[in-house]
């Protein structure tokens, strides 16, 4: 197997479990929740270090799986009190977690291989250079099998749980009234976001896991209303991004790991824009639109209240518009079919005007129809 496709398929083997979690962290506002796992495990990290005196992958996840998961009750814990929201006991816990692991490195760890960069910041382009060996038996790139362990975990717990996530995450009041325990869900859930996020720790490092946990599930939030279609959307962008990520890096010879998150981004900021509900250009054209059928409302109110015909210059006195304001309302009014214009000078009210002008005057308030 080539070294490019080792690391597509590793990337590809972080971004399918990621996005699928993500989609639930997202739609319950948890979204940073993958980082501060991400950042509160080093502690687990180092004291699984100390305790079996090696840094092997085993002992590592864990030792992080642990503090994962302890992240979890903590910031729970803090947020049940009703003293601290959810977002500042994320960011309380993660913060005191990961100033622990700090602390221990810099004090118990000085003299041996283990840092930061070591723990926090794993290099996918070495992914094709770390083999699973079993005895004398060279069984391929150990990124694969741990990930595809973790994407087999995920697809199965997702699948078998899927109306289970859905309904706690929309409403966990009916959930918990069904008798769906909300809150073992939400330990299942988290439990699988940090056994997800310090899976890939040795593969990818922490900061693309947080890219993927976030940045695809957000993509397909702006895209879909629907939990089942914004699970596959979330698949397709964070799938994308990996390989269009490692492309861009291929041919701009820059790091993978940032061009795979600059791509996401990309991604993301197409749907920011060009989302037909919750983009940012519907969202113009929606505003433009509705001020083209407000002023035809103001237009319509007015010369109704005229007796259905006026000249152009009453109606601009009577709306205060200028004279190219009024030029649009009249050219978007005539062209729906409200007004007439049989006689240069003046306007007339069609049937379909008269109609729209009585409904239009009970949409608009009092106010706004007396100063017409």
């Amino acid at each position: 197997m080539s070294a490019d496709l080792v690391i597509i398929l590793t990337a590809i083997l972080v971004a399918v479990p990621c996005a699928l979690l993500g989609s639930f962290l997202v739609l319950r506002q948890m979204a940073m929740m993958g980082d501060a796992i991400s950042h509160a495990v080093l502690p687990g990290i180092v004291i699984a270090f100390f305790l079996s005196e090696s840094l092997g992958p085993l002992a590592s996840l864990l030792g992080a799986t642990v503090f994962g998961l302890l992240t979890t009750v903590l910031v729970q814990a803090l947020s049940d009190t009703r003293r601290v929201k959810e977002d500042s006991a994320i960011g309380i816990v993660f913060t005191a977690l990961f100033a622990l692991g700090v602390f221990l490195v810099s004090k118990f760890a000085r003299d041996v291989h283990l840092d930061l960069q070591h723990v926090l910041y794993g290099e996918i382009a070495y992914a094709p250079l770390n083999p699973l060996l079993v005895g004398d038996f060279d069984l391929g790139p150990r990124s694969l099998w741990t990930l595809g362990i973790v994407t087999a975990l995920v697809l199965v717990l997702v699948g078998l749980l899927y109306k289970e996530l859905k309904l706690t995450t929309f409403d966990p009041g009916l959930a918990a009234a069904l008798g769906f325990a909300p809150a073992t869900v939400h330990y299942l859930l988290m439990g699988a976001v940090s056994f997800t996020t310090v899976g890939a720790f040795d593969s990818v490092g922490a900061i693309l896991v947080v890219a993927f946990l976030i940045v695809p599930p957000a993509t397909a939030y702006l895209l879909t209303e629907r939990l089942s279609r914004m699970l596959l959307l979330a698949v397709a962008a964070g799938v994308g991004s990996a390989v269009g990520g490692y492309a861009l890096a291929y041919s701009l010879n820059v790091t993978i790991a940032g061009a795979m998150a600059v791509v996401a981004g990309l991604l993301f900021l197409l749907a920011l824009l060009c989302s037909p509900s919750h983009g940012l250009l519907a969202h113009l054209a929606r505003q433009r639109r509705n001020g083209h059928d407000f002023a035809r409302d103001l237009l319509l109110a007015r010369l109704a209240g005229l007796g259905g015909h006026a000249t152009p210059q009453a109606l601009a006195a009577g709306l205060g518009w200028e004279g190219a304001r009024l030029d649009r309302a009249l050219q978007h009014a005539r062209h729906g079919g409200w007004i007439d214009r049989p006689r240069e000078g003046e306007v007339l009210l069609t049937e379909k005007g008269r109609e729209a002008a009585h409904r239009a005057t009970g949409r608009l308030r009092p106010a706004a129809v007396g100063r017409v």
